[in-house]
Formats: C-alpha cells, structure tokens, sequence
C-alpha cells in the first residue's frame, strides 16, 4: 500500500473515504480534515505539506499555464458554489444595481481568489459592469490583516489594488461605510447584525436557478491537485484516486435520498433533492472534463480576461490522464 498524505474539507461527498468505507485502491490516504481551505492551499503551495490536497482551482490554473508548477490535478471538484449570493453591499453606498459597483472600492479576502474571479466574471458577462473602474481593497473579511500567508499570484495589468492596513476587519469596514461593498468566498459577519449590510441580489437563489439553466455552470472552486514528484513516480495514482473520489461521492449522493429519515439537518431536503433531479439531471455535482466542460470554459475564460492568464487553454490540458 502506498501510503499517502491528503488534506481537504470534511465533505460530505469525501465522508465515506474519512469513514474508511471507501479507500482508493493500493493507497493508503492519511486524511486530514482541516476545514479551512486557505490553510490547505497555504501548506500545499508554500511547502508541498500534502502529496494530495484540494487545492484553489484559479491558483492551479493560472499557475499551470505559467508553467513550472510542482503539481498536476485529477478531474475531481471537492467545492463548488453559485456566488450571486457573496456580494454584500453598504445599503447607503448609492448601490442599488451591479452597475453601481463601478467606481466603487470593494473589499476582497483574496483578489485571485476563486469565488471572486467567478463574481467578476457574472457581472461582466451579465451586468454589463466595467471591471477596470472598481476599486479593490484586500484583505481577511473576519479579522484584521491579510487572507493568504503566502504570496499569490496577481494580474499581468495594473489595478487599483491595495492591502487592508486600517486594522479592521473587512466586515466592519462594510458597516461602517469605509468600503461600498464585500465579494467573495465568505459572509461579512456584520450581515444580520448591522442594519445597512445587505446582499446586493436579495433573491440570489432565483438568480442562481436561472443562471445554471441557462448557461449549465455550477461554479467550480477547488480541484484535486497531487503534487508532480510523487504522481510521476506513480502515475497509476491518479486514476485510483479519482475512482475512490467519484464512488465516495455517489455514495453521499445516495444518502441524501434516503427518505426513512434525513441525513443532513436541511428541513427542506426532500424538496431539494426533487430540484436537483429537475435542475442537475439527479447529479449536482459530476466529476470528470465532459460533464463540467461549460464551467471550466467559462473559468479558464474569466481568467484570461481578468488578466491572470496570458492565452486560453485546452482543458483536456489541465488534468492528467486517468
């Protein structure tokens, strides 16, 4: 058995390889749980902590296509997230539409970040919004001080981009009224708690329904990622992994339609899963290039516009052969 470290999030559609009731075959996984994904990317990139870890799909992609990146990736999603509901607002910042970003300076935990390549990228596409006219201030959402712990990587173009160094947390920037507004992967804490932090799209689950009806993306926000020196020794991994990961997540899949008694704490789970057999054809979440060729075009795309990669890519280029 090769014996092999893995970080990730506790999943629910990775329980049953934490459960040990699914294993890859001829591995042995040391499965850390460490539920905070910049953590992960932190160890993974800064010291190559893990031989296998999710791993922020923007950062691998952007940092394959500049070439000399110590790992490769396997078709398998461990998150994805419709973001319409991630951008909160000031309600007296005068933002009432997307277009009413423009100008404004925006908090973001991580400017390459994921979730917030995905917002830019539906206001752009969707809200015709001007992305060179925002103003960007970067920085952790919760507390004061930076997101990542390592140097990430930056658009070739120039931006109005500037750290968080007023010693407060985004959130209560956005409360205050110091910033217009927040995008990203994360809720402001103040949302709830003060009177003129809203979202921007208060009907964001409608959008969202929409949104993947008519454009077939669920948005994609980490890959699997193993790191180059230990797939090349064994490339056979690759494949072994991404059977154990796709059966682990069928086998979560099929809790959930478990109807004697609900597995999660959801209220409405019955009716949930009668909407992803309308809307996602009984899998909302398919691994593998095919089925998620719409989303990975479109990230690759967004990308590329955003000026963190130079040219489009082949997707089939991005992940190894399994």
């Amino acid at each position: 058995m090769l014996k092999l470290r893995f970080a990730s999030g506790g999943y629910d559609r990775l329980e049953a390889i934490l459960r040990g009731i699914i294993s890859p075959e001829g591995i042995e996984l040391d499965f850390n749980e460490i539920n905070a994904p910049r953590e992960i990317f932190d160890g993974m990139l800064g010291e190559g902590a893990f031989d296998v870890s999710e791993l922020s799909s923007s950062e691998y992609i952007t940092r394959t296509t500049r070439g000399d990146f110590p790992f490769v990736a396997i078709p398998v999603f461990p998150s994805r997230a419709f973001r319409h509901g991630f951008i909160f607002i000031n309600k007296r910042s005068g933002i009432e539409t997307p277009k009413d970003l423009e100008g404004k300076l925006i908090g973001v935990p991580q400017h390459s970040q994921t979730a917030a390549v995905w917002i830019r990228g539906h206001l752009q596409h969707d809200h015709d919004v001007d992305l060179s006219t925002l103003r960007w201030l970067e920085g952790s959402v919760e507390v004061a001080g930076e997101h990542a712990k390592i140097a990430t990587t930056s658009p070739t173009v120039p931006l109005t981009l500037e750290p968080n160094e007023t010693g407060k947390s985004m959130s209560d920037l956005l409360a205050a009224g110091e910033i217009d507004a927040i995008l990203g992967s994360r809720r402001p804490d103040s949302l709830g708690k003060h009177p003129d932090v809203v979202r921007l799209f208060p009907d964001y689950r409608k959008i969202e329904r929409d949104f993947y009806q008519r454009t077939q993306i669920h948005p994609i926000m980490h890959v699997i990622a193993i790191r180059r020196d230990v797939y090349d020794k064994d490339p056979w991994i690759a494949a072994s992994l991404y059977q154990a990961f796709d059966a682990a997540k069928n086998w979560a899949l099929a809790r959930l339609r478990i109807s004697g008694a609900q597995h999660s704490m959801l209220p409405f789970q019955f009716a949930d899963m009668d909407e992803v057999d309308e809307l996602f054809g009984g899998d909302p979440w398919p691994y593998g290039i095919e089925p998620n060729r719409p989303t990975l075009e479109a990230l690759v795309r967004h990308l590329h516009e955003q000026h963190f990669i130079r040219d489009m890519m082949l997707i089939e280029d991005l992940f190894v052969t399994i």
